[in-house]
């Protein structure tokens, strides 16, 4: 654990699931409802730096991530990155992407190409609303 890793010190509010290992939280982003971030709890720069056994460990709990987005969200595309350019700290964005978002077909951290309807927005958070509950209940099945 890093002082000054901005994903080692975090919001427990924020965390959808947790166990000693790693965390989900999903992310508070009114651009990308259903954003949701899975993150190494310890401060570990690269995937090849965990065993065998731990990257699996998190690579099905990402996958198991995307598949709970999918069925909620019910995006076009669902973006998994893992960059750690800015924070270099094990973490994968698990991101739903939709055809019509600000920035489709380019990545969230491209220039806006466009405006979303309201409506639109309104819709997908309300769908986001019901994603804690629909992860946590897999999570726990899967993982505890």
């Amino acid at each position: 654990m890093k002082n000054d890793c901005v994903l080692c010190s975090f919001k427990p509010e924020d965390t959808v699931f947790s166990n000693a290992k790693w965390r989900v939280i999903q992310v508070s982003d009114r651009d990308y409802p259903g954003f949701c971030r899975v993150i190494w709890n310890e401060h570990v720069r690269e995937m090849t730096d965990l065993d065998v056994a731990d990257r699996l460990e998190l690579m099905n709990a990402i996958w198991t991530v995307e598949k709970i987005v999918r069925d909620v969200m019910q995006p076009d595309k669902i973006n998994l990155a893992s960059l750690g350019n800015m924070v270099p700290h094990l973490h994968w964005h698990v991101i739903p992407r939709f055809e019509n978002d600000k920035n489709f077909p380019d990545s969230i951290w491209s220039q806006t190409r466009r405006a979303v309807d309201v409506n639109v927005m309104n819709e997908r958070m309300a769908r986001a609303s019901g994603l804690k509950n629909a992860l946590c209940h897999a999570l726990e099945k899967q993982f505890m």
